[in-house]
């Protein structure tokens, strides 16, 4: 089968190949997954499980990629809840191959049934996006109907997701980014919009929650616009500080079934729309990782 492979880590995106490797073998609980769709965070050449196993392994050259929908080809010993042939999307284990393959070895409990009436590009896009949002919002940062939420990066891919979930909990969203986004941010649910690069972010008042996927000077910035008893959720990186009135709180998405249900339920009702940024082919995958090469949202790759 074709897939993109990465053979050494601390080059980049020039030590990623487009070419043939082995059909994947499926363990126990694992199904095969036909892939039509995938999509990758720029940032995963440097994630340790990119390189090694759960165990500490090495497992270069490993296929990266952990965002995908497709089709089930084949199913594992034990394996329940999916059939073969039915439509899906999820997220593949961080210390596995990937998705940015022509078939793909996945855990069934990370994959949940992905509508007819939702494309792959879209299941793809929502995976992590919507996970990562819908955790953020509702797990770590407790959000709850008439509550004011701040979200920075209102237009990428995880943010457009966030101010469109924040919006349908009841919650007064105040989206952050750049100039030109502001159009886009308030169309998505945000009622109010702040440019990091020309407004004032502390003179919005206080936040119930700030959702944070900038991190570094915008973190800091957010200290001071937060509420007594507050919460900031960042996703870059542990926080370097504790705000003196709430609580600063670091996360990695995990899979989830009934999330992932719920956010394609959402989609499938038109009530929420994954930003899709770039959508290339799988051999041109390893170009679209280079900085500034996806756009606004989510960069797909497509392989079916």
């Amino acid at each position: 089968m074709k897939a993109i492979t990465v053979a050494e880590q601390g080059i980049g995106v020039e030590a990623m190949t487009y070419g043939d490797v082995d059909y994947p073998h499926a363990a126990e609980n694992d199904v095969i997954v036909r892939v039509q769709a995938a999509g990758f965070t720029t940032g995963e050449l440097t994630w340790p499980g990119t390189w090694t196993d759960r165990a500490g392994r090495d497992r270069t050259p490993s296929i990266p990629g952990h965002e995908l929908a497709g089709v089930v080809h084949e199913l594992g010993y034990g394996t329940t809840g999916l059939t073969v042939g039915q439509r899906v999307f999820g997220l593949t284990d961080w210390t596995r191959n990937g998705s940015l393959a022509e078939y793909t070895a996945v855990e069934a409990r990370n994959l949940a049934p992905l509508p007819a009436n939702v494309s792959y590009v879209d299941g793809a896009a929502l995976a992590i996006s919507g996970l990562t949002s819908w955790q953020g919002l509702f797990q770590h940062g407790r959000l709850e109907a008439g509550q004011v939420a701040i979200i920075h990066g209102a237009a990428g891919a995880v943010g457009s997701t966030a101010v469109q979930l924040a919006h349908q909990a009841g919650a007064r969203v105040i989206g952050t980014g750049r100039a030109g986004d502001r159009a886009a941010v308030l169309e998505m649910g945000a009622h109010e919009f702040v440019d990091l690069q020309s407004d004032e972010l502390e003179k919005v008042g206080e936040a119930d929650l700030v959702f944070d996927v900038l991190g570094g000077e915008i973190f800091q910035r957010s200290l001071s616009v937060l509420r007594d008893g507050g919460r900031i959720v960042t996703i870059p990186a542990p926080p370097p500080r504790q705000p003196e009135n709430g609580i600063a709180l670091y996360f990695v998405v995990e899979p989830n079934r009934p999330e992932l249900a719920e956010l394609a339920r959402q989609v499938q009702e038109g009530r929420l729309r994954p930003r899709v940024g770039a959508v290339r082919p799988l051999a041109e995958a390893a170009a679209a990782f280079a900085p500034g090469k996806g756009g606004r949202g989510k960069t797909i790759i497509t392989v079916g």
